[in-house]
């Protein structure tokens, strides 16, 4: 869809990209078709690793934060406002003077009103409209974004957040009844896989037993947001897909709130997935701990995934799930998995 967009803008020459100097592409969603743009140019920059991974298998030049000062930036829309006007920010910013700013997104996440929005900012060419969704360009002077530039918000106990991610007003409810509902005590090896900002680790670590922490969060924003608020010395910090994520040594425990959205949509399987994962992670006697919406039917993949499992604790719209004893640990295989899907820029 994007491709459809950024390929008709220059053919009509309502993008005319410039003939020399660096062009930066923001926050593209891996299978993006981005070959209407010469690669030996472009930089993307992108903090979910699924995306990173995708395209530096390509063979795109891919970072997690811009080097340099470019020609041209395409910022590709996400769903979330606040993420959307920092990310415009951070490309107006990287500009040289007179650089081509474009944005590109669906209908569905929200492009409408924000081409109203940037109108009222700078002067907005004629749209292109495609494939449910919209591309269109401008020349920002100088500042004219720089009110909406990314500032982190500060949470009770210390925690920060950053805009677009999961859960970035506060704790949200199915990580608070799992923080309280884990046991005073956790055995020494522990992980949060898709740990976000930190919030179920801290509470984590505060039980007794634990030595090592590992937090694995696929977003890279929200695993800076939780070394910000976790000074804690037995805590690791991995920028890693959970689900592919391969410990040096079986946990003991793995604690959970685990996505269940791609884009808009609601797919149970991305918690399915993360929950063999963790199977897969887990020693023979490891114990799973997790928080799912109480329509999300996992029971099945729980099954057949761990000898034992029980709801231990719940709300009409939560439930707190113990599995232990997983199977494919006990016949011995390695941790392993599939691939992780984007959840909301929060995911």
């Amino acid at each position: 869809m994007r491709a459809a967009r950024l390929t008709r803008a220059l053919e009509t020459g309502a993008l005319v990209l410039p003939e020399t100097g660096a062009i930066l592409v923001l926050r593209p969603v891996a299978g993006d078709d981005l070959s209407a743009l010469p690669r030996g140019r472009v930089q993307l920059v992108t903090g979910f690793r699924p995306d990173f991974d995708a395209f530096a298998a390509e063979g795109w030049r891919t970072l997690r934060a811009p080097e340099g000062r470019f020609a041209a930036a395409l910022v590709c829309l996400p769903r979330s406002r606040a993420a959307a006007r920092a990310l415009v920010a951070q490309a107006a910013e990287r500009l040289e003077r007179g650089g081509l700013l474009v944005v590109d997104g669906q209908k569905t996440d929200g492009i409408d009103a924000f081409l109203r929005e940037m109108r009222g900012l700078a002067e907005v060419g004629e749209p292109v409209v495609r494939a449910h969704g919209k591309l269109f360009v401008c020349r920002p002077a100088a500042g004219a974004f720089a009110a909406w530039a990314a500032a982190e918000a500060a949470l009770p106990g210390g925690f920060v957040t950053r805009p677009g991610l999961f859960s970035a007003d506060a704790t949200d409810p199915g990580t608070a009844l799992l923080a309280q509902s884990l046991p005073a005590a956790l055995p020494g090896l522990v992980a949060d896989l898709g740990a976000g900002w930190g919030r179920l680790a801290a509470a984590s670590l505060a039980r007794e037993g634990v030595r090592e922490l590992h937090l694995v969060e696929a977003e890279a924003d929200a695993l800076d947001c939780a070394r910000a608020a976790i000074a804690d010395p037995r805590a690791r910090f991995h920028w890693a897909d959970a689900r592919t994520f391969r410990p040096e040594r079986p946990f003991d425990a793995v604690v959970m709130n685990p996505p269940f959205h791609a884009g808009r949509a609601a797919d149970p399987g991305l918690g399915a997935a993360m929950i063999a994962a963790a199977a897969r992670m887990l020693g023979p006697n490891g114990v799973l701990w997790l928080v799912a919406n109480r329509r999300l039917p996992y029971e099945a993949v729980l099954a057949s995934a761990f000898r034992e499992m029980a709801e231990v604790a719940g709300t009409p719209a939560y439930k707190i799930i113990r599995a232990g004893r997983p199977v494919r640990a006990a016949a011995g295989a390695r941790p392993g998995g599939g691939a992780l899907r984007r959840r909301p820029l929060h995911v």
